[in-house]
């Protein structure tokens, strides 16, 4: 009897172990799972969190993968954090692009069918053509002048609610990562017009100059696509692109293909359909190039090696930075000792470098307090004798302020090699090297200052060009307003008047046929009227 009992409680006890354990176990799978479900969601929006605080701003979407292209998200770790902030219109703009770039990017259904109807040979302005339209940019000039044209037409593409293709035939995507989620922005090598478009100059039968003064162009039969010229040299019809009514008309041809050199976003801000459109995306006028750029351009991960690699070794350390940008324009170009006193004269008169000590101080002169300031200028030049210049000059004696001042030249190429892949990511690099400093002298008129000055956020000294081999007096001027310049502005036709009232546009400071945009309360009744 005894031993029944003892052998039912042994049972009862296995019993109740096998269902402790099958609960544990149970709870344990349920916790493991639950845990697994949770925790993707959670990681996932940990990691987004992540790359929030990588772009800051609001102004970059984070569906990319940081690997791919790091100068997406490691950019805030070397910059100082902009003064300028994108407005809420501008961010909403560029999620509805991505949007849009997602449904007629190249690979869509959209795209193909666009493509397709531009090999048509009969062109009938009644066709519909759906709400994907685009605008194909071509690379024109050197580097500097591609990337001011490059950000120009995106702009426009962003007022037209187009979208943006650009031509990877001479290495884009070797200096810079894809810009938007989803389709790429490379035109197809496929694309039907890619045989034609490197003959399209003024004189083509598209070009929309061309067929204003041949009276081939009318809302009632568009072709199917038109050729913009934008360059330096194009014709009083060609500028007619800035028109209004000229506008109207643009809109309603499915593809547009633009050659530029030049930054002709002023230009556009004096369209009145586009007016009231900008002044919300930009309030801050001054600002357009620096977002735009800072959105739409970012190196790949090659050339950003080149960044991060000088930055740590030259910039990271100092207490202030300087950058000095120096092209020479003359020909033959090379090292002028003209240019040399020029730019000692600005840097120092503007307390951008100190001044060194005379001979007899010199020998006199022994700091070695650990706390010396210590400052680092980048020179970028293609001679490098302006930068041994100043190194010689800073070594061989100590600063009247006994700041240390070391000079660094990431390259000396000797020539502009327009289209050598290695070349271009040098300059690219160099740029962002540039965009990186405290503060900047650039030279007047070129477009690789624009860019660097811009991109960073600085208000320039410009060295203002010499004439007759002499260093001009003043040296360099401050700029009122960190945009390019448009050196090439239509300031006579439709936008004559216009010009001389918009509080919003003043003549350049290196170049007074040319237009920069400016914040209307920095700018005077008398700095806004144009020099015809």
């Amino acid at each position: 009897m005894w031993s029944r009992i003892s052998g039912m409680k042994k049972l009862t006890i296995t019993i109740a172990t096998c269902f402790v354990l099958c609960s544990v176990l149970l709870l344990q799978s349920s916790y493991i799972f639950n845990s697994h479900k949770s925790d993707l969601p959670t990681s996932g929006s940990n990691d987004s969190k992540k790359l929030s605080e990588k772009l800051p701003g609001g102004l970059l979407a984070t569906e990319f993968d940081e690997e791919s292209c790091l100068s997406r998200y490691h950019q805030s770790s070397l910059r100082k954090p902009s003064p300028y902030k994108p407005s809420g219109s501008l961010i909403s703009k560029l999620r509805s692009y991505e949007m849009l770039h997602k449904r007629c990017g190249p690979g869509t259904d959209a795209y193909k069918e666009a493509a397709k109807n531009l090999g048509h040979k009969h062109e009938n302005g009644s066709r519909s053509v759906g709400e994907c339209r685009y605008i194909v940019w071509l690379p024109m000039a050197g580097l500097g002048n591609r990337i001011i044209s490059l950000v120009s037409v995106f702009l426009y593409a962003l007022l037209t609610q187009r979208v943006i293709l650009v031509d990877q035939r001479k290495g884009l995507a070797d200096l810079f990562c894809e810009p938007f989620p989803g389709p790429s922005w490379l035109l197809p090598l496929d694309f039907p017009l890619m045989n034609q478009i490197d003959h399209f100059q003024w004189g083509h039968s598209h070009c929309y100059g061309t067929m204003l003064r041949n009276h081939a162009i009318k809302s009632t039969a568009l072709p199917s696509y038109l050729f913009l010229y934008l360059m330096h040299d194009y014709r009083n019809r060609d500028k007619m692109f800035f028109c209004e009514q000229d506008q109207n008309l643009i809109g309603k041809v499915p593809w547009l293909v633009v050659k530029s050199n030049l930054y002709f976003i002023p230009s556009l801000w004096l369209i009145p359909s586009f007016q009231s459109e900008l002044i919300k995306l930009f309030p801050q006028k001054n600002t357009v190039f620096h977002h735009l750029s800072r959105y739409l351009l970012h190196p790949t991960n090659q050339v950003w090696g080149m960044v991060t690699r000088s930055y740590n070794a030259y910039l990271a350390r100092a207490d202030e930075t300087l950058g000095i940008q120096v092209r020479v324009f003359s020909t033959p170009a090379g090292y002028f000792q003209h240019v040399m006193d020029q730019i000692l004269a600005c840097t120092q008169s503007e307390k951008l470098l100190p001044e060194v000590a005379a001979q007899e101080e010199s020998q006199v002169t022994n700091i070695t307090s650990r706390s010396q300031k210590l400052k680092a200028v980048l020179v970028t030049s293609l001679h490098p004798e302006y930068s041994d210049y100043l190194k010689n000059m800073f070594w061989g004696r100590p600063s009247t302020t006994g700041e240390i001042t070391k000079v660094y030249q990431p390259s000396g190429e000797r020539i502009q090699q327009t289209d050598k892949k290695l070349h271009d990511q040098k300059a690219l690099a160099e740029i962002y090297l540039l965009s990186l400093t405290d503060n900047i002298v650039t030279t007047a008129r070129s477009t690789f200052g624009y860019i660097a000055h811009s991109l960073g956020g600085l208000k320039p000294w410009i060295l203002y060009k010499p004439e007759n081999n002499t260093a001009p007096d003043p040296p360099c001027v401050r700029a009122m307003s960190m945009e390019p310049c448009f050196i090439r502005a239509p300031l006579h036709g439709c936008q004559a008047k216009t010009v001389k009232i918009s509080p919003f546009v003043m003549h350049c400071e290196d170049w007074i046929p040319g237009l920069k945009l400016v914040d209307a309360p920095n700018v005077s009744s008398s700095t806004t009227s144009i020099v015809a």
